[in-house]
């Protein structure tokens, strides 16, 4: 029986997902349908509901289901020599608040319809095949992204991620406080040493994600794939900008150390230095974004004595990053003394960034060309899951085009065709990569 992606049931499954959310059932006619505003945070009621879901798909398609300490979800299809290394595909379904319903899902789902399209067809795999399910892709609960997939990659110490900090009452006022990772994955019921989740560097033979592109470039080159060829590398951190607050009236210009003036400068500056890195050494693939600030006390009539802000900083080139990160720390020096203020920072990751296996952008180019898919070669600016694993695997990933380029909004969309198609070269690369 020739290989037949079932797209009707894929989508199907995609807006089942959508609407396990905490966002009320969109109402804007403007977004099609049937577009949904997705929050699923990891570990809540929503988040369970979904993992609980995602099973029962795996049990009624035949495959088994293994969930490790942190929550990572491995469905497996045996193959007829078990003991080689697997062939693994996945992504993650947690979503940060207000997000779309294609991050993360196309990958996870896209990779389970894959395995259940080969199977469907009578295709037999002599390696093991694995669709994963990653735990906290996303920073919004404890901070930091990709805890799961770090973990299996022996990116982050067990004992430091199992102390992070459940950062979820910052957002939700009634939310417990003072909890960690270790205590809110136990209450989810994840229990188990985090030692035991990394895997071994013979565990994977190869490793393909499927995910939406997040960016315009192949809609607006109206390429039907993209083929990674290197991931990003993150770096995020914390600053807190400490000054001398006070009655908005009372203060007197000369006298104020206002923290806020202070973090608009460290803010330009970090848009600057990266403007004028990727100036100097050519290119675009250098990103920095400030996306959190907190100002204490936020009232509208008294200065602010306390700024908190986030730094999100990625690039290709660690040595065009360090360049960044080190003018700015000259300007915050400055800044530091001029307004007579205490800036200090806090490191939550520097990684370096991922180069994919040429075997397998090989395996997926030989599939487009064959079935006449256009395609193109290209980088991924944001970071995912297979950059940590590319620690213990062969790593590529395959892009399909969303609209615009938007991501992580409501109206985050991917056609059914490109959907389709997205899964149907996974599909077959997970066939070819599993005969070796």
């Amino acid at each position: 029986m020739p290989l037949s992606i079932n797209t009707d049931r894929l989508l199907r499954e995609l807006h089942h997902l959508a609407r396990i959310t905490d966002c009320p059932a969109t109402q804007d006619k403007s977004l099609p349908e049937p577009t949904q505003a997705v929050t699923r945070i990891v570990f809540t009621p929503r988040d369970l509901e979904a993992r609980a879901w995602l099973k029962s798909l795996a049990d009624e398609a035949g495959f088994t289901t293994r969930v490790d300490a942190v929550g990572n979800t491995f469905i497996r299809w045996a193959g007829s020599q078990p003991e080689l290394g697997v062939v693994g595909t996945g992504s993650h379904t947690d979503a940060i608040p207000h997000a779309g319903m294609y991050d993360g899902t196309v990958g996870v789902l896209g990779g389970l319809e894959a395995m259940r399209a080969l199977k469907e067809s009578g295709f037999q795999p002599k390696r093991s095949i694995e669709t994963l399910m990653f735990t906290s892709e996303e920073p919004t609960r404890f901070g930091i992204g990709c805890i799961g997939s770090r973990l299996l990659g022996g990116v982050i110490d067990p004992a430091t991620a199992d102390k992070l900090r459940d950062r979820l009452p910052e957002t939700e006022p009634d939310a417990p406080t003072g909890l960690t990772l270790a205590q809110v994955r136990t209450q989810a019921g994840f229990s188990g040493s985090l030692s035991d989740v990394k895997l071994a560097q013979d565990y994977y033979h190869a490793w393909v994600e499927l995910h939406i592109e997040q960016g315009p470039l192949l809609e607006r080159e109206g390429i039907q794939l993209g083929i990674v060829t290197n991931i990003a590398a993150p770096a995020s951190y914390r600053y807190t900008i400490e000054g001398f607050g006070g009655h908005a009236g009372a203060l007197l210009m000369p006298d104020r150390r206002d923290a806020l003036c202070g973090a608009a400068e460290i803010i330009l500056a970090v848009e600057k230095f990266t403007l004028e890195a990727n100036a100097k050494f050519g290119g675009v693939d250098s990103v920095a974004t400030v996306g959190m600030v907190a100002v204490h006390p936020g009232a509208v009539n008294s200065v602010p004595s306390r700024v908190t802000i986030t730094l999100d900083i990625r690039d290709t080139d660690v040595a065009r990053r360090d360049h960044t990160m080190a003018q700015l720390h000259a300007r915050i020096k400055e800044i530091e003394g001029a307004r007579r203020l205490k800036i200090t920072e806090e490191t939550t990751n520097a990684d370096i960034p991922a180069v994919s296996s040429e075997h397998i952008v090989a395996t997926l180019e030989g599939i487009c060309r064959s079935e006449n898919i256009s395609y193109k070669k290209m980088v991924s600016r944001a970071y995912h899951d297979s950059n940590f694993m590319a620690r213990v695997a062969p790593i590529a990933m395959l892009f399909i085009p969303c609209r615009n380029g938007v991501s992580h909004r409501p109206d985050e969309y991917s056609t059914p065709e490109d959907i389709a198609r997205g899964t149907q070269v996974l599909a077959m690369a997970l066939a070819s990569l599993s005969a070796e």
